[in-house]
């Protein structure tokens, strides 16, 4: 069975987000905060070279909304969202609220990923309105 690696969107660069957060879930384990993890995906990220953004508030959606309300874990490479979780189970919710980000920053594909899991599974959502 061979499959198209072509056909993947930004390969490299998720091969090697998905190796940091490998790397913190084996570090840290699966019960830490949010925050705790982020910090040391932000580090190892440094480490790497690895270009990203950290916390940038959404703009807002509707008129009345208060700013800054919603931030997003990381864009990496002015390409990728990086949405982190870390709680027994993750919904619906979660992949819309990732969505939601891919549109309004106008990005191809988002990763979610829910530290508290036995085993990291890391989630690819393609938007799949956009081009580049």
């Amino acid at each position: 069975m061979t499959s198209d690696y072509s056909k993947l969107v930004y390969p490299d660069l998720s091969y090697r987000i998905n190796g940091v957060l490998f790397s913190v879930h084996n570090e840290l384990g699966r019960f830490r905060n949010e925050n705790q993890y982020a910090d040391r995906v932000e580090e190892k990220f440094k480490n790497l070279g690895i270009i990203y953004e950290r916390e940038k508030i959404i703009p807002e959606s509707f008129v009345g909304e208060k700013s800054g309300r919603n931030k997003i874990n990381f864009i990496v490479e002015n390409k990728i969202i990086l949405k982190i979780k870390s709680k027994r189970i993750t919904s619906k919710e979660e992949y819309y609220q990732v969505r939601r980000y891919l549109g309004a920053f106008n990005k191809r594909l988002g990763v979610l990923v829910n530290f508290r899991d036995k085993y990291l599974k890391p989630k690819r959502i393609l938007n799949s309105s956009v081009n580049d």
